[in-house]
Order: C-alpha cells, then structure tokens, then sequence
C-alpha cells in the first residue's frame, strides 16, 4: 500500500516559522521519524519511507500555498495514490492553537491551499489533518496573522504538537482514517 502525506505551505525562508507553514513543519517531523531525508522533485520536496510495511510519500509542495493542488493532483496521478490514501496537512483558524482535528471530508473552510486541492481534485472528499493556529487577530489583519511568526509561547509548544501530528499521521497510514480520527481528534 502507498500513501501520500502533503504538508501545506509557502517555499521561502521568509514563510518557515510563519503559522501558515505549520503543514511543512508536521511534514519535516514525519520525515525524521521515518529517518528519510527531502529530495527535489516535481511540484516541490518529497521524502519516501516505509512505516509498517507501508510505503510513505512526504511532499512540502514548492508551489505556494495557492496553487498546492497542482502539485497534488500531479503526484496522486503519477504514484496512482486513492484520495483514501491522502493526507493533508494544514492550519486552521477557527481551531484553538495547537488543537488537532482529523477529518474524511469538508469545505475548505476559506483556505487557498484547500481551495485548490479542491479545485484540482474536483470533490472535497480526501482526508486531511488541521493544526489548529487560533485566529488571534484584529479584522482585516487575517493575512498578517497567518503570515505572521509564532508567538514565543507557541513556539515553545510546537515541537510536542508537531509530534502529536505526526503521529497521528502515521496512525491514519497505519489503521486508517477512522481510528486515527478516535484515537487523536481534539487531543
């Protein structure tokens, strides 16, 4: 079995501790726990493993966050991957910092990454995986906020989250989307 895990993000040193990028970071912590490193390749990095007899595809796409789906559809044709055995990861502004909530389906809820995913794959059916980033932020400062660093409190608490997320990431390739939704929603 093969599955593909998409952290979403923005390339660019200016984008990496931006909370926006917070899918590149989950991405980079499943890579070193499967203790495999990032290649170029079409559409952006990708890492390959194993997890449990199971091959795992780790993709950061380099096409910005608007135009991530393009780099999806690309590799779920090429690798012949069911959207069942997708995952992406992303923010989420109406979840508290640091919540996660693992989902089959759903809207994107506002957010260009999803929106293209959507766009691209022509359903809203495929699993994904939100960080919760909170939406801390004044009216009309949405870009900012999500552009914008981490806090330091955050900061201090991203490793452990991205850790969490990872996990459940791996339990999704592992048992499917089901009983990793019991095992780490809200947690």
């Amino acid at each position: 079995m093969k599955y593909l895990i998409v952290g979403l993000g923005n390339k660019g040193n200016e984008y990496e501790n931006t909370r926006h990028n917070i899918g590149f970071k989950v991405a980079d912590k499943i890579a070193e726990i499967l203790g495999t490193p990032f290649q170029i390749t079409n559409f952006g990095l990708m890492a390959e493993g194993k997890y449990k007899g199971r091959k795992v595809l780790i993709l950061k796409p380099d096409t910005y966050m608007n135009l991530s789906g393009k780099a999806v559809k690309f590799w779920i044709q090429k690798e012949n991957i069911p959207l069942d055995k997708l995952m992406i990861i992303t923010d989420d502004l109406a979840l508290p910092f640091g919540t996660l909530r693992m989902k089959m389906k759903g809207s994107d809820a506002g957010h260009n990454g999803l929106k293209s995913i959507q766009n691209e794959l022509q359903t809203q059916v495929y699993p994904r995986l939100r960080f919760g980033i909170s939406a801390n932020f004044s009216e009309g400062r949405q870009a900012d906020y999500v552009l914008g660093n981490w806090t330091e409190e955050e900061q201090n608490k991203i490793p452990e989250r991205t850790t969490q997320f990872a996990n459940a990431c791996l339990a999704f390739v592992f048992s499917g989307i089901q009983n990793a939704m019991t095992g780490f929603n809200g947690k």
